[in-house]
């Protein structure tokens, strides 16, 4: 069905995810279209999330353990609290990685991302956002409120404090990577421009570049995704590569043809399967490269 929607219908839908226009002005856009005989209700349940389907990995698979992680952060809220999912059989220290989620907190996407990266031998951390008033609520649009009406620099600062909590994590190795989508792409941005040297790996999903004053600061190596669809994001593009090259940063950027923003995100018709397995293979392969503990590279 995604081949029959038309691509204003998911432009429409970025810019309702990211608070440009309120749900109300979404569907009423989408009554307006009337193609292949889908209805605008048909279109508005492919479009929005159906986290049943991004369930990858069970919650009681056998191979992680999954349980709820606090963590100090002096500079942000004062306490965060994140989704922390081990391999189950952790007999020695193993490579940590922070999971981000989009601009709605730890939705149930998001926490299966992490018990993939779990299932693949990682310590998975994935803290959320919304934590200090009382978490995820249980869908997007309240969640995204909620995270709007937050102090963005809190924000920042508690996602720095749980990569710190993974360096320092008595079960891990010390090496940490960083993997985000959307506003986490961001996040991971931003993390390697303030602690380069607390993260030694991170791979943004289409994510913007940190802010102007500290960009130059970046020290990656990065692992870059892009959508070709995704006009906004990749606006940002080509300057942030110039700085990147600049500074002899260490990175690889990938654009994944005829997709749009969120194609990793399998609860949606965004998703792209070819792409998102691609994207995620790349980026284990990247993690294990920088984390393991054979590899002494930063």
């Amino acid at each position: 069905m995604n081949s029959k929607i038309p691509q204003i219908a998911f432009d429409w839908y970025d810019e309702y995810a990211h608070g440009d226009i309120d749900r109300r002005t979404f569907v009423s856009r989408l009554a307006t279209l009337a193609v292949a005989g889908l209805t605008a209700n048909t279109i508005t349940a492919a479009l929005l999330p159906n986290y049943a389907q991004a369930e990858q990995i069970s919650f009681n698979d056998p191979d992680i353990t999954a349980s709820y992680q606090n963590f100090d952060s002096p500079k942000g809220h004062g306490t965060g609290r994140g989704y922390l999912v081990l391999p189950s059989k952790l007999e020695q220290p193993a490579p940590t990685v922070l999971v981000i989620h989009e601009n709605r907190g730890l939705n149930p996407y998001i926490k299966d991302v992490a018990r993939r990266l779990a299932k693949k031998g990682f310590i998975a951390l994935a803290p959320d956002a919304l934590f200090p008033l009382g978490g995820y609520p249980g869908n997007d649009d309240e969640g995204r409120s909620m995270q709007s009406s937050m102090d963005k620099m809190k924000i920042e600062q508690d996602f720095i404090a749980s990569a710190q909590f993974l360096k320092q994590y008595e079960r891990g190795n010390g090496k940490v990577g960083a993997v985000g989508f959307c506003f986490g792409g961001y996040i991971c941005n931003m993390i390697a421009a303030t602690i380069p040297d607390t993260v030694n790996a991170i791979s943004p999903f289409y994510g913007t570049p940190a802010n102007d004053n500290i960009v130059n600061q970046v020290k990656g190596p990065l692992l870059l995704h892009f959508a070709e669809l995704d006009k906004r994001v990749n606006a940002t593009w080509p300057s942030y590569e110039e700085i990147l090259k600049k500074n002899k940063v260490p990175y690889e950027a990938y654009m994944y043809s005829g997709v749009n923003h969120g194609f990793h995100n399998d609860s949606t018709a965004r998703y792209d399967e070819q792409s998102a397995e691609l994207a995620w293979s790349r980026t284990i392969d990247f993690f294990n490269h920088h984390l393991t503990a054979q590899n002494k590279s930063v």
